[in-house]
C-alpha cells in the first residue's frame, strides 16, 4: 500500500479520546511539520501491571506541558481513565513479588509500599523527602529490602521494624588508629591515659558483644577509609552480604570546557561547565568490596582471576604512539602511555554509569554474579563469587578487537539459583545463553538476528524476548523455554517497541507502533493470540493527512558489505523524467531508523513527505554502524568513522540514479548529530558528489567529543591519533567546494557549539565560499522549541530549493 489508513490501525480508545470526526486532509506545509508535536497526539509511555494483575497503568504527556498524567485501564473491558490526585494516591507502582506470591511491593512518589495479596491490605512503609528505590523481598519472604542511594534497609514484615542493613562510614576508624612513637611514650608515662584507652576499648568490646547477641540493635558501622567513594551497592536477598562498588575519592576526570548561555532570564551571560573531552582522563576505575554483615568483615574482590586482565589489547598502537612521541622528544608524554600492569575495569551498568544491573544475586542470596567491562572497551567478563575464598570466579569472557557493545549486556539467574543466563554477541549477533556455574554454556537462540529485552517468566519456564528474526526492520515478541527448545513468535505487529508480562504470566502488555502511529498499548495472551487494543491517542488532524508509507528497500553495497537497508519516499507516479533527491542520515551512529515502528525522527519523516510534494525523492539509510544488523556491521567503523558510512551513502545515491531516474547532479544530503558529522564528511571527502548539504549539531572534530562514546570507536587520541585525524571533518576542510549549511544550538552540552565554530573558522582561513552557519541561543542538542525547529528546516528547505532542485 502506498498510503496508510491510520484511523483503522488502532481499534479501541481509552481517555484521552481522539476526535471522532476526521477532518479533511489539508496540504502539508513547513509550519505544520515543525509545529509543537502535541498536534500529532501523545505516545503511550511506561506501561505496567497492577499488583493484582487486573489493570494496566501507563503515562501520557499533557498537551502544552512536559508533565505526565497516569492512566489506568481494565484490559478485559478496555475501560479506563486518567487518575486525579486522589486516585493517584491509591495507585500502584511497578511491583515486585515474594517467592510465594503472598506479598507485593512497589515505589510510589518515592516511598515504599507493601500489599498483602490475600487480604488486599496496603501499607506505606516510608514517608521521607528522599526517594527510596529497588524494593525486593528477602529470600525467606520475612522482610522487604529497599535502598536509599547506596544505603540499604530491611523492613521486617511481622514486627514492622525498619533497620539499616549496614552502616557505611567512608572514613578511618578513629579507635583503630595506632599511636606513633610519641604516643607510645605518652602511654608509658601517664597511667591516666592508659586507663582512658582501656575504657574506650572495653566500651567497644561491649558494643560488639551486644550487637552479636542482640539482633534488635542497629548494626555496627563499617569504617572503609577516606580514600574511596561509593558508586553502587547490592544487598543479598538473605541479608548476609553487601557488595559495594567503589571508585577513588577525588579522582580527576580532566578539565571541563565551558559553554555560555547568552539569552537568560537574569539578563547576564551565564557560563555552564560541560562534559570532559575524550582522552583528557579515563573514567574513574572501579573496585569491588564484599561486606560480610554477619561477621562484620570486609574483603576486596581482586580482578586478577579474570582472563586477559593483565594483557594489553592496544599493545601495537601503544608501541607506535610511544615511538612517535620519543622521536619527537616528548619523553614525558611517552612515559604516560605506559601500559598498566592490570587493566582498569568498571561494573557494567553501575549507578554512576546510568544504572542497568551489572550485579545479580540469585533469589536465595547464595550466589552472586558481577559483570565487568575493561575501561579500554575490549573485554566484558561475567564472574561469580566464591564466598569461602572471597574471590571472583570467571564464568564468561567476551572479547572484541573493536569494542564491546553498549547494548546486549543483560544477565541474571534462572530460578534454580545455580544457572546463569546472559546475552552475548560472541557469534556476531546478540543471542541468549544459559550456563551452569560448573558447566558449559548453551545457546537458547541462534541465528543472524538480534535478541534483546529478555524477561524470565515468574515460574522460570520461559524467556520472552524482543527480536528481529523475520527481517532486520521487523520487531516482535518471541519466547523460548528456559531449558531449551523452539523460539516461537508471540506477537505479530512488526513494530513492537516494548512489553510487560502480567504477574501471573498469562498476559502480555505490548507497546506497538507504526511509521505514522505513536506507541499504543494492547494486551494479548502471553502464549500468543488475538490482541485487544487499549489506546488510541493519535489526533485526527494528523491522521487525516495522506502520509506516504516509506518503502523499505535493500540497496546493494559495492564494497562487499551486502545489503544496506533503507526507507524510500517517493510519489505514487514517479514518471521517467530526471528528478532531484535528498539523502537523510540518521543520528547517534549506532541507531536503527529503518523499522516499521514510530521513528525518533518523526519531524524529519514529515519533512520528507513535504519534499516529495515539492518534486524530490528521499532515501533514509541504515548505513554501517547502525543498530540491528549484527556485530560486524556495528564495528565496521572502528578507527575510521565516516569512511564505510560514506561508501554506503554513495551506494544509496547510485541506487537512486539507477532505479528512480534521479539526476546525479541534483542530490542533497542532511542529518543531525552523527548525521551532521556524516553530512560534513560527505561534502569534504567526496566533493562534487552532493549538490548541497545541511549539517545539524555535527561533530566536526572527535577530539572534542566525550570519552564514553568516542574512545570505544577511536581509542584515546594520545594512543591513536591517526584514527582521530582520519575520522574528523575538520581535517578535510580544505576540500570544501559544495554549499554547506551548519546549524547548531548554542547551549548544546552534548556536541558543543565550539565544534561547529572551529570548523567555520577553518573555512574562513581557507577562503572557502558558500558556507553558512545558523546558531540557536536557547537550544541544546535536541531542539525543543517549535520556532527553532521551523527556522532550522526553513533554511534547509531553502538550501535544497536553491542548490538541489533546479535543473542545471
Amino acid at each position: 500500500m502506498r498510503r496508510l489508513l491510520l484511523a483503522a490501525l488502532v481499534a479501541f480508545t481509552v481517555a484521552p479520546l481522539a476526535a471522532l470526526a476526521t477532518p479533511a486532509s489539508t496540504p502539508l506545509d513547513l509550519d505544520t511539520v515543525m509545529a509543537n508535536p502535541d498536534w500529532i497526539g501523545q505516545a503511550v509511555e511506561s506501561p505496567y501491571w497492577s499488583v493484582d494483575g487486573r489493570n494496566l497503568y501507563y503515562s501520557l504527556k499533557r498537551d502544552g506541558s512536559p508533565l505526565r498524567d497516569l492512566y489506568r485501564v481494565d484490559p478485559a473491558t478496555g475501560q479506563g481513565a486518567k487518575l486525579d490526585p486522589a486516585a493517584l494516591a491509591q495507585a500502584d507502582g511497578p511491583a515486585v513479588f515474594d517467592r510465594t506470591h503472598r506479598h507485593a511491593a512497589f515505589i510510589l512518589h518515592g516511598d515504599v509500599f507493601v500489599v498483602d495479596l490475600q487480604s488486599g491490605r496496603r501499607r506505606q512503609l516510608t514517608r521521607t523527602p528522599q526517594d527510596e528505590s529497588a524494593p525486593r523481598f528477602s529470600a525467606d519472604g520475612r522482610a522487604l529490602q529497599f535502598r536509599d542511594g547506596n544505603d540499604w534497609y530491611s523492613h521486617d514484615l511481622a514486627s514492622g521494624v525498619t533497620a539499616p542493613a549496614a552502616v557505611l562510614k567512608f572514613a578511618d576508624d578513629p579507635q583503630a588508629k595506632q599511636p606513633d612513637a610519641l604516643g607510645e611514650r605518652q602511654l608509658e608515662l601517664f597511667k591516666t591515659l592508659r586507663r582512658l584507652k582501656a575504657d574506650k576499648q572495653a566500651k567497644r568490646d561491649e558494643e560488639q558483644a551486644l550487637a552479636a547477641a542482640d539482633p534488635g540493635r542497629a548494626p555496627l558501622p563499617f569504617f572503609l577509609g577516606d580514600k574511596i567513594t561509593p558508586v553502587d551497592s547490592e544487598l543479598s536477598p538473605d541479608g548476609r552480604w553487601l557488595l559495594l562498588v567503589t571508585a577513588p575519592k577525588g579522582y580527576e576526570a580532566g578539565k571541563a570546557p565551558t559553554l555560555a548561555h547568552y539569552v537568560t532570564d537574569s539578563g547576564y551571560l551565564e557560563p555552564q561547565e560541560a562534559r570532559v573531552y575524550v582522552g583528557r582522563n579515563d573514567p574513574a576505575p572501579q573496585s569491588l568490596l564484599l561486606l560480610d554483615l554477619a561477621n562484620h568483615q570486609s574483603y576486596p574482590l581482586a580482578t586478577d582471576p579474570l582472563p586477559g586482565i593483565h594483557d594489553d589489547p592496544l599493545k601495537d598502537l601503544r608501541t607506535r604512539a610511544v615511538a612517535a612521541l620519543q622521536k619527537a622528544g616528548k619523553a614525558e608524554q611517552a612515559k604516560a602511555l605506559k601500559a598498566p600492569e592490570r587493566r582498569a575495569v568498571r561494573i557494567v551498568g553501575s549507578a554512576d554509569d546510568g544504572g542497568g544491573g551489572g550485579i545479580a544475586w540469585s533469589d536465595d542470596g547464595r550466589q552472586l554474579a558481577i559483570q565487568l567491562r575493561a575501561i579500554d572497551n575490549k573485554d566484558r567478563w561475567i564472574a561469580s563469587v566464591d564466598f569461602a575464598r572471597h574471590a571472583l570466579v570467571p564464568q564468561q569472557r567476551l572479547t572484541d578487537p573493536a569494542w564491546i557493545n553498549w547494548n546486549f549486556n543483560d544477565f541474571g539467574w534462572l530460578k534454580d539459583g545455580r544457572t546463569l543466563w546472559y546475552l552475548s554477541e560472541q557469534t556476531g549477533w546478540s543471542q541468549l545463553y544459559v550456563k551452569p556455574l560448573d558447566g558449559k554454556a548453551k545457546a537458547l537462540t541462534t541465528g543472524r538476528f538480534e535478541v534483546s529485552h529478555p524477561q524470565l517468566s515468574a515460574d522460570g519456564q520461559w524467556f520472552y524476548l524482543r527480536t528481529n528474526r523475520v527481517a532486520p526492520y521487523s520487531y516482535d515478541v518471541y519466547r523460548v523455554p528456559s531449558a531449551g527448545g523452539e523460539l516461537a513468535r508471540v506477537t505479530h505487529y512488526q513494530g513492537m517497541d516494548d512489553f510487560a508480562l502480567s504477574p501471573d504470566g498469562t498476559q502480555l502488555a505490548v507497546l506497538h507502533s507504526a511509521p505514522y502511529v505513536l506507541p499504543q498499548l494492547a494486551v494479548q495472551p502471553s502464549a500468543g493470540g488475538t490482541p485487544r487494543e487499549l489506546t488510541s491517542t493519535m489526533k485526527a488532524a494528523f491522521s487525516a493527512h495522506d502520509w506516504i508509507a516509506p518503502k523499505i528497500v535493500e540497496v546493494p553495497s559495492s564494497h562487499g558489505a551486502g545489503g544496506i537497508w533503507a526507507k524510500y519516499y517517493g510519489p505514487a507516479d514517479e514518471g521517467a523524467s530526471p528528478k532531484p533527491a535528498v539523502i537523510f542520515v540518521h543520528g547517534a551512529g549506532y541507531l536503527q531508523n529503518v523499522t516499521l515502528s514510530w521513528s525518533h525522527y518523526f519531524r524529519e519523516q514529515m519533512f520528507h513527505n513535504l519534499l516529495v510534494s515539492q518534486g524530490y525523492v528521499v532515501l533514509d539509510m541504515d548505513y554501517r554502524a547502525s543498530e540491528g544488523y549484527g556485530r560486524a556491521w556495528r564495528t565496521a567503523i572502528y578507527r575510521q568513522m565516516g569512511h564505510p558510512e560514506l561508501e554506503d551513502l554513495l551506494d544509496g545515491k547510485a541506487w537512486l540514479v539507477k532505479n528512480h531516474h534521479v539526476d546525479p547532479r541534483r542530490v542533497g544530503i542532511y542529518g543531525g548529530s552523527y548525521g551532521g558529522f556524516m553530512t560534513e564528511m560527505a561534502l569534504l571527502r567526496a566533493p562534487g558528489e552532493f549538490a548541497a548539504g545541511a549539517a545539524l549539531r555535527p561533530v566536526s572534530d572527535w577530539t572534542l567529543y566525550n570519552h564514553e562514546y568516542t574512545a570505544n570507536i577511536l581509542n584515546d587520541p594520545q594512543l591513536d591519533p591517526d584514527a582521530f585525524k582520519a575520522s574528523s571533518p575538520i581535517e578535510y576542510a580544505d576540500q570544501l567546494q559544495d554549499p554547506l549549511l551548519i546549524e547548531h544550538g548554542l547551549i548544546d552540552d552534548n556536541v558543543l557549539a565550539e565544534d561547529s565554530i572551529r570548523l567555520y573558522q577553518r573555512f574562513i582561513e581557507l577562503h572557502k565560499k558558500n558556507f553558512w552557519m545558523s546558531l540557536y541561543p536557547l537550544e541544546r542538542h535536541g531542539f525543543v522549541h517549535a520556532d527553532a525547529w521551523y527556522d532550522e528546516y526553513r533554511r534547509i528547505d531553502e538550501l535544497f530549493d536553491t542548490y538541489v532542485k533546479p535543473v542545471k
